[in-house]
């Protein structure tokens, strides 16, 4: 039987904080659907050094490598060799082994490579020597996978200029997922939601409350859910609690399926980010959530978020500051049902995790499989 290989060089978490920890469960789930209908067998390689070498020992022997169509791989925002607890890896050549054979054996590698924020002054914590050692260490990286990847997937087509990996590189970002939401028909649409980070001005929360303030000046057309940490709100200065001390303002801590739930409770989402050279190749995960959860979006225009957001259109893109996030909100009001209709018929088919599997498979065996088996099953 014909079959892929996954290769996550990390231990997936069974309790997922972040998008990145999702994003190769999500993928992985993705492929098994992928797999089923395609009547291929999935092989899986993940964990730390150690328990990487022992299943690749247990793959070589079975013979099965005979039979792969391809390689689907992710990295961590740390170099691949460093991924083990305490980032010591107690066999530190298994990548290179591991890579090395699937060349040999002319089975095409793709892997989607999380971000660059090392090459950013600003974003990167470390400093002095410590900097140094690791950007070097990462460049190596990059070289690594210039030898033995086909292709590199990026969060964004716009991040391929910042990535040094001399392969094709094809965008893959994050993957949306049915949310089953009960939502009111023929409701008046009024109420808007931000879920995420307020501890940094990047995000653009202050700005985004400030464009309430200009739209509910005389009289409330609004009202703002803010779901954020408890302990991010309790850090939060003085002068902004203050400002959020707002009758149309409600702050809540919910998460997992409180949060789902509670989509079915507002009409559309927010991300005010700030435009910056970093936020215009990045994909928040909350963009497809919300889109998952069938809600337009009002969203700044940084470029990664414009493609995606424009595909629909699924919503209304504002420039990052309060007055346009203010008339975006107006414009979202006059053409709701059209933007809902739209992520309802062409999101899930155009942008789900399993959509992003096929995407990666064409990418790497040149469409050989079916676009629309997501459509179908």
């Amino acid at each position: 039987m014909k079959n892929i290989l996954i290769y996550f060089p990390f231990t997936l978490s069974e309790k997922p904080q972040s998008g990145s920890q999702l994003r190769p469960i999500e993928m992985l789930k993705a492929f098994e659907a992928f797999c089923k209908y395609n009547q291929m067998e999935l092989l899986i390689v993940s964990g730390d050094s150690k328990e990487r070498a022992i299943q690749w020992e247990k793959l070589l022997e079975s013979g099965k490598l005979s039979k792969t169509q391809f390689c689907y791989a992710e990295n961590q925002t740390i170099p691949i060799w460093l991924t083990d607890k305490g980032h010591k890896p107690s066999k530190p050549f298994v990548d290179i082994a591991i890579f090395r054979e699937l060349k040999k054996k002319n089975i095409p590698i793709g892997l989607f490579y999380r971000d660059v924020y090392w090459k950013f002054d600003e974003l990167y914590s470390l400093k002095g020597i410590k900097k140094m050692i690791m950007r070097t260490i990462y460049k190596a990286e990059e070289k690594f996978y210039s030898k033995y990847l086909q292709t590199v997937f990026l969060p964004s087509e716009s991040m391929g200029k910042f990535v040094d990996i001399k392969v094709n590189k094809v965008a893959l970002p994050p993957g949306g997922r049915e949310i089953n939401i009960q939502s009111v028909s023929n409701r008046t649409p009024k109420v808007g939601i931000y879920v995420g980070g307020i501890n940094n001005e990047d995000y653009g929360l202050s700005k985004l409350v400030k464009s309430y303030e200009i739209l509910n000046e005389n009289i409330t057309q609004s009202e703002l859910k803010i779901v954020c940490r408890y302990d991010e709100f309790e850090k939060l200065s003085s002068d902004l609690k203050e400002l959020l001390k707002k009758p149309y303002i409600e702050i809540l801590h919910i998460s997992g399926e409180e949060l789902s739930e509670y989509y079915s409770k507002v009409d559309y989402a927010f991300i005010p980010r700030k435009k910056s050279t970093y936020n215009d190749f990045s994909v928040p995960v909350k963009l497809v959530e919300y889109l998952s959860a069938k809600l337009p979006i009002v969203a700044t225009n940084c470029d990664a978020q414009v493609s995606i957001i424009n595909s629909g259109p699924f919503g209304v893109i504002t420039e990052d500051h309060s007055e346009s996030i203010s008339s975006g909100i107006l414009k979202i009001h006059e053409n709701y049902e059209l933007y809902k209709e739209n992520i309802e018929n062409h999101f899930i088919e155009n942008h789900s995790w399993e959509a992003r599997a096929i995407q990666a498979a064409q990418a790497l065996v040149g469409g050989l499989y079916e676009s629309s088996y997501t459509s179908s099953k």
